[in-house]
C-alpha cells in the first residue's frame, strides 16, 4: 500500500480571478446573488475535479469563501454582532460584516468588523467580534451544501473547519472593560456547537473532517493549553463522528505536541517545510494507530520542491509508521500560491522550470506519495525537480558579486541619521511650517477604469509611450489640484503609474521577474501578484524621482516621495529560498537607500517608506523574534538614514497588532508613522501611548477598505480619543491606508470630512 495524498485547501479566486470579478460585480449591482452563487459553484467544482484528476484523495471542501474563512466560521457559529442582525439577507449580512454597509436612503450605516493578518502571511482575515456572554447557534448549511455539491460530481470531500480554540484566539471581545474578558471565556459555550456539527456531518455520511488549529504552533500560556486539551478531547469523544485530522501549520508544535497527540484524533498534520526538524519528535509522540499527514510541499512559496529532500522526510515517516499511516500533503493551504503555472506564457523558460504553482504542487504531492515505499524517487516529476534544483544552484542569474560585496561592506554608521529626532524635528518644523494636526493621505489615489485601461493599452503596445506618459502627467496634475481644493496640508502624487506597491518597484530592480496570472488573495476581492525575487537585488537607475519632482513642481505645498520599504518588498514577493531572508533584505535596503538619497538630493523634503509588512514577518515563536526584528529594523534604517536632518522620513503600517514590537518600531526612528486605527476605534493607538512612543504618529481616522464615508463627527471623535493618548502636537490626520481601490466621489467626500475634523481640533485644541 502506498501513502495517501491530501490538499489542505485550494486557491479560491480562480485562474482568471473569476471570484474577484463576480464579487465586485455583485457589490456594484451588476450581478445578482444567484449569479454570484453560480460563479462560486463553478469554481468549487472546477477545483475539486482538478484535485481528483491530480490524484489527491483527501480533497477539501468548505475552504472556499466569498470573502474570508474566519468570517464564515463566525457566521457558522452565530457570532453575528447585534448591529448586523437587522440585515435579513444572509449574503448581504456577511458582506456587511466584512466591508460595512452604507445606504443613507434606507437609513443603514454599519461599520465593518476589524481586519488583521492571518498569522505571518499577507492574507487578511476578518476579526470575529464576541460579546461578554456570547451565545452561539450552529448553521451548518454552507458545509453541508458543499459536501452535496461535490458528491454530485462523484467526489467525496474532507470538510475544512477552523477549530474552536483557534477561532476564539483570533477573536476579540467587545465589553466595557475588554482587557478583563478573554475570548476563551466562551470556550464552554462554543465547543458543544462543534460537537453538534461533528454529529451532523457524521449523520450526512462525511468520513473525514480537517480541524485546523494553527494556534498550536505558537507560544501558549497555561490557560490556553488547558483550553486546547479540554476542547480537543471533548470533540474526540463525540459518540458518532467522522474521523478527525488535527491540522497544524506555519511552525513546529514543540511543547504543544503532547496536546495534539493526546487529543484522541485519528490523524495529525504537521508543517515539515517550516519545521522539518520536528519530524522525529512527532514520530515518537504519535499515539498508536494515529495517521501522520506530512506537509512536505511548500504551500506558501512558488519554488519547485526539492523532491529528493522531501522524499527523505516521507521515507523516514513510512519506515517508522508504515505507508498506510502516512499522508503526503502541502505544508498548509494552497490559498497562498497562484493556481496554475501552465497559464504563464511569457516567463523565461529557465526561470519557469524552477517554479510550481498550486496545480504543480499537487503533482509533487502525488509523486512523493507514489515513491513513499521506494528508496529513490523515479519518474519525470523527480527528474524535473533535480534539474531545477541544480540549475538554480549554479545559475549566474542568481548571483551578483558587486551586490554581495556592497552588502558585506555595510557599517553601523550607515544605519544612523545625522541627529536625534528632537533635533531633526525642530529643523523640519522650520522647513515646512505645518499647522497643528497636519492632514495628508497614505499615498495612492483612485485607480479608475480609465487609468487601468490606459496601462493595459500601454502594456499591450496599443498606446504609445509618449501618449501614456502624457496621460499619467494629466492624472497627476488633476490629483494635485484636487488635493489643494480639499485643503490637504501634505500632498502625494497619486501613484497612477504604479500597478502595485511592490510589483512597481520589482519591475525596476535587478533580481525580479513577473508573472501574468500569478495572483493570490490578500483579502476579500483584493488580489495581488507577488513578484518572483529570484536573484541578487540592485537598482540600475532612479525609480520615483521624476514623478516626485514633477508633482512638486505643481504646488507650493509639500509633496511626499513614496517608496515601499525593504521588509515589505521582501514579504510581499515570492522570495528566493536559497539564501537567508536577512541577506536578501539587506540587498533591498541598499537599493532603496540609493533611491531615498536621490529624492533627498532632488529637494523632496518628505519621503515615505512604507513598511506595512514589518509586523507580518514577525516569527510566531517569541524565541525567534529578536533576531528577525534586528535585521528588519536595520534594513529600514539602512534605507532611510542617508538623508539630511530637515528631510522628514515617514513610514506606514496597517492591519496588525503593534504592542509587542513597539520598541522595534521606535528603533526604526521614522519621523512620522501612520497606522491603521479606525476599525479598532483607536484601540491600537493605546499601545503607542503606554509605550510613550517618542516620534510623530498619524492614526488612521478613515477606513478605506469599507465602501462608506465616515462623518466629520465620527472622525473628530477618533481624533479626540487619539489626543488623550498622545500630545496633539505629535499627531497627524490621515486615512488608514492608500485610496487606490476607492472611487473618486467617496474619496473626495471622506477627505473633505477629514479636513473639517482636523480644523475642529485646531480650533478647540
Amino acid at each position: 500500500m502506498t501513502a495517501s495524498t491530501a490538499c489542505l485547501g485550494h486557491p479560491r479566486i480562480g485562474l482568471q480571478r473569476e471570484l474577484k470579478r463576480a464579487s465586485e460585480a455583485f457589490w456594484s449591482g451588476r450581478l445578482t446573488a444567484d449569479q454570484l452563487h453560480d460563479v462560486g459553484r463553478d469554481l468549487r467544482g472546477r477545483h475539486w475535479s482538478a484535485m481528483k484528476a491530480a490524484g489527491i484523495q483527501h480533497i477539501p471542501s468548505n475552504d472556499f469563501s466569498f470573502y474570508d474563512h474566519v468570517l464564515d466560521t463566525a457566521v457558522m457559529v452565530g457570532a453575528v454582532p447585534q448591529r448586523y442582525r437587522d440585515i435579513e439577507d444572509p449574503l448581504a449580512r456577511t458582506f456587511a460584516m466584512a466591508r460595512g454597509l452604507q445606504d443613507r436612503g434606507r437609513g443603514v450605516d454599519v461599520e465593518a468588523l476589524e481586519m488583521t493578518k492571518w498569522f505571518d502571511t499577507n492574507y487578511h482575515y476578518i476579526v470575529p467580534e464576541l460579546e461578554r456572554a456570547q451565545s452561539f447557534q450552529l448553521d451548518a448549511g454552507k458545509i453541508l451544501r458543499e459536501v452535496q455539491e461535490a458528491r454530485a460530481l462523484g467526489i467525496e470531500t474532507r470538510p475544512v473547519i477552523l477549530g474552536p480554540v483557534t477561532f476564539l484566539l483570533l477573536s476579540k471581545v467587545v465589553a466595557a472593560a475588554p482587557a478583563q474578558v478573554s475570548p476563551l471565556d466562551a470556550v464552554d459555550a462554543l465547543v458543544p456547537l462543534y460537537e453538534e456539527l461533528l454529529a451532523t456531518l457524521a449523520a450526512n455520511g462525511v468520513g473525514w473532517v480537517q480541524l485546523d488549529e494553527p494556534c498550536l504552533t505558537v507560544d501558549l500560556d497555561a490557560r490556553t493549553r488547558e483550553a486546547f486539551r479540554w476542547a480537543l478531547r471533548r470533540l474526540s469523544s463525540v459518540p458518532t463522528r467522522p474521523r478527525l485530522m488535527l491540522c497544524t501549520y506555519f511552525g513546529a508544535l514543540e511543547e504543544n505536541l503532547e496536546i495534539a497527540c493526546e487529543a484522541g484524533f485519528e490523524g495529525l498534520h504537521v508543517d515539515l517545510v517550516r519545521a522539518p526538524t520536528q519530524l522525529e519528535s512527532v514520530l515518537r509522540g504519535l499515539n498508536r494507530g494515529m495517521i501522520l499527514s506530512a506537509g512536505v510541499v511548500d504551500g506558501r512559496n512558488v519554488w519547485r520542491t526539492d523532491l529528493d529532500q522531501a522524499h527523505g522526510l516521507v521515507r523516514r515517516a513510512v519506515r517508522a509508521l508504515g505507508a498506510e499511516r502516512v499522508v503526503v500533503a502541502p505544508s498548509c493551504s494552497l490559498l497562498h500560491v497562484p493556481v496554475d503555472l501552465r497559464s504563464e506564457r511569457k516567463l523565461d523558460p529557465e526561470l519557469k522550470s524552477w517554479l510550481a504553482f498550486a496545480a504543480q504542487k499537487l503533482e509533487e504531492v502525488r509523486a512523493l506519495a507514489d515513491a513513499a515505499e521506494s528508496d529513490v524517487g523515479q519518474g519525470f516529476v523527480f527528474a524535473g525537480s533535480r534539474a531545477a534544483v541544480e540549475a538554480r544552484r549554479g545559475s549566474p542569474r542568481t548571483h551578483d558579486a558587486v551586490v554581495r560585496a556592497r552588502a558585506r561592506d555595510i557599517t553601523p554608521a550607515l544605519l544612523n541619521r545625522g541627529a536625534a529626532f528632537s533635533v531633526r524635528s525642530r529643523k523640519q518644523i522650520e522647513r515646512f511650517g505645518l499647522p497643528a494636526y497636519p492632514t495628508t493621505t497614505i499615498g495612492s489615489f483612485p485607480q479608475t477604469d480609465e487609468v487601468r485601461a490606459a496601462r493595459a493599452a500601454w502594456r499591450a503596445g496599443t498606446l504609445a509611450e509618449d501618449a501614456y506618459q502624457a496621460f499619467l502627467r494629466a492624472e497627476t496634475r488633476a490629483c494635485i489640484a484636487k488635493q489643494e481644493a480639499l485643503d490637504l496640508d501634505v500632498l502625494v502624487h497619486g501613484e497612477f503609474e504604479r500597478n502595485d506597491m511592490v510589483e512597481y518597484f520589482g519591475e525596476q530592480l535587478q533580481g525580479f521577474a513577473f508573472t501574468e496570472n500569478g495572483w493570490v488573495q490578500s483579502y476579500g476581492s483584493r488580489c495581488v501578484k507577488p513578484p518572483l525575487l529570484f536573484g541578487d537585488v540592485s537598482r540600475p537607475r532612479p525609480m520615483t524621482r521624476d514623478w516626485a519632482t514633477f508633482a512638486s513642481s505643481l504646488t507650493k505645498r509639500p509633496v511626499k516621495g513614496m517608496l515601499t520599504g525593504p521588509v515589505t518588498i521582501l514579504q510581499w514577493s515570492f522570495v528566493r529560498d536559497d539564501q537567508p531572508r536577512a541577506e536578501t533584505c539587506r540587498q533591498l535596503a541598499l537599493a532603496l537607500r540609493d533611491e531615498v538619497n536621490d529624492l533627498d538630493t532632488a529637494g523632496i523634503g518628505m519621503i515615505q517608506v512604507d513598511e506595512p509588512a514589518l509586523r507580518e514577518g514577525l516569527p510566531l515563536r517569541k524565541s525567534e523574534r529578536a533576531a528577525y526584528l534586528r535585521w528588519a529594523v536595520d534594513a529600514f534604517r539602512l534605507a532611510t538614514s542617508g538623508v539630511r536632518d530637515n528631510t522628514q522620513i515617514h513610514t506606514h503600517m496597517c492591519y496588525a497588532e503593534f504592542g509587542d514590537i513597539l520598541g522595534a518600531i521606535a528603533e526604526m526612528d521614522a519621523d512620522v508613522i501612520s497606522i491603521e486605527t479606525s476599525r479598532s476605534k483607536m484601540a491600537l493607538l493605546a499601545d503607542f501611548g503606554r509605550f510613550a512612543y517618542p516620534n510623530q504618529v498619524g492614526p488612521g481616522v478613515y477606513d478605506i477598505h469599507a465602501p462608506r464615508v465616515p462623518s466629520v463627527d465620527e472622525m473628530e471623535e477618533l481624533l479626540r480619543r487619539a489626543a488623550t493618548v498622545l500630545p496633539g502636537e505629535r499627531l497627524w490626520v490621515n486615512p488608514d491606508c492608500g485610496l487606490k481601490t476607492r472611487g473618486w466621489p467617496e474619496t473626495e467626500a471622506a477627505l473633505r470630512n477629514l479636513v473639517q475634523a482636523a480644523a475642529r481640533l485646531r480650533a478647540t485644541g
